[in-house]
């Protein structure tokens, strides 16, 4: 039985198109939240109940490193523990309350000592629910083509009848 020399690549490019999909749909799950100060930058992506933050100085945008940092988070203090790439992050369930929030990041370089103001947007999980409606009835479109394609191929290659 011979195949079709389209019908690898028809298969492996709705693959790719519904990976890119998928993958789009995940990119858009993390909540930005920027704060600025004279001093320094702050700049945290949130992900359902875990912050990370990455401070750097306004001037040069040189990370901050060895920081005391604390967020101040609907009425609760949580300090920043360091990570291993230079950033900061805490764990808080307040992260995936409901509502808008403001967040205060309290950061202490050596003598320098700021307070950066933000705000957590009203959806924790960063996404407009009708973009993520979107996104999902895109990913059914496509895998409906996918379907229909196939099957329409699969039809034309029965009514040929074998090769020899």
């Amino acid at each position: 039985m011979r195949r079709s020399p389209g019908c690898g690549r028809f298969a492996a490019g709705a693959l790719l198109a519904l990976c890119c999909i998928v993958g789009l749909a995940h990119a858009a799950a993390a909540t930005r939240v920027e704060a600025r100060s004279a001093t320094f930058v702050a700049v945290a992506l949130v992900d359902a109940d875990r912050m990370t933050i990455h401070v750097s100085r306004a001037i040069d945008n040189a990370p901050v490193r060895n920081a005391e940092i604390t967020v101040l988070l609907r009425g609760s203090s949580h300090p920043a523990t360091a990570d291993a790439d230079g950033g900061y992050s805490i764990v808080t369930k307040d992260l995936a309350a409901p509502g808008a929030a403001a967040v205060v990041f309290d950061v202490t370089s050596g003598p320098v000592h700021e307070q950066l103001k933000g705000t957590l947007p009203a959806d924790p999980s960063g996404r407009n629910p009708e973009q993520s409606s979107n996104a999902r009835q895109l990913g059914w479109w496509v895998l409906n083509f996918a379907v229909c394609i196939g099957f329409l191929m699969l039809m034309s290659r029965r009514r040929k009848g074998p090769r020899d």
